[in-house]
């Protein structure tokens, strides 16, 4: 399974890649949502974990794009940022679901889905 983490904070992505490193060896990278719209391109990853709040492109942004080329992707917000307004937007985005950086156990179970 190749996963793509998306996020500005490279100790975020580290994190991130630790936790999920048994579903997976093949994990890419990104800094923002511009460079991860390019890098879905190449690398077509099984499921992208995207961070919300990004300098050039941001998350919501970014799903959208990702999902307007590639309609069957799947995206799981990754984020700290969680209130019924952004459940919504990240949902119109195109968004799966969204899971809480301060509790990454529910993505253990999306990827068990994967």
């Amino acid at each position: 399974m190749k996963i793509m983490i998306v996020d500005d904070s490279e100790r975020m992505r580290q994190m991130i890649r630790t936790f999920i490193s048994d579903f997976s060896s093949d994990i890419v990278e990104c800094e923002d949502g511009s460079e991860a719209l390019e890098a879905y391109r190449t690398h077509r990853p099984d499921l992208v974990l995207m961070d919300l709040k990004m300098a050039r492109m941001d998350g919501l942004t970014a799903t959208s794009q990702i999902l307007e080329s590639f309609p069957k992707t799947r995206i799981v917000i990754v984020s700290q940022w969680d209130d019924t307004a952004f459940r919504e937007a990240a949902r119109r985005a195109g968004a799966e679901t969204i899971v809480s950086k301060a509790d990454l156990l529910p993505l253990r179970s999306i990827l068990a889905t994967v």
